[in-house]
């Protein structure tokens, strides 16, 4: 039955009048989808290869630097050029400069890092602990400065 069915089709094809494509006239302005893909596929060819380091490096990064801290004696900071992170427990100085260069494209001057015990809690009859974190200062040099704010 299936082969009667694809020539049925083929025999359909063959027998109903091509339809020319009537290319609607575009605006001044306005780009055609034609255009588009073109544009697209030109400009995917020219963007930088990103190589797989490149993108390790940011992945570390982002398990490195946990989030940037922002209340008011950070904000007071800033005007010292100095930008505060909560940071991985396990991350040690060198990780953190390493990781603010591979975010931020600046290489800091000075690292300082806090370690915070978490309070112990309780809930009703449980009693429990918050986890431990740390907290990272990072000094940049004078003519450098980064955008935490960004998505705030």
């Amino acid at each position: 039955m299936a082969l009667f069915k694809k020539n049925e089709e083929a025999e359909q094809k063959t027998t109903a009048p091509a339809k020319k494509a009537v290319p609607k006239k575009a605006a001044a302005g306005e780009a055609s989808m034609k255009d588009l893909y073109v544009a697209g596929s030109e400009k995917a060819s020219e963007k930088k290869v990103v190589r797989k380091t490149d993108s390790a490096k940011l992945a570390r990064a982002n398990e490195i630097l946990v989030r940037p801290l922002i209340t008011e004696k950070v904000t007071d900071l800033n005007g010292l050029n100095k930008h505060v992170f909560e940071v991985s427990i396990s991350a040690n100085k060198v990780e953190i400069a390493k990781a603010i260069e591979a975010m931020y494209g600046v290489k800091p001057a000075k690292v300082n890092m806090i370690r915070y015990e978490g309070k112990a809690k309780t809930y009703g009859r449980r009693s429990g602990k918050r986890k431990d974190w740390k907290k990272a200062i990072v000094t940049l040099p004078k003519s450098k400065t980064i955008n935490v704010y960004e998505g705030v």
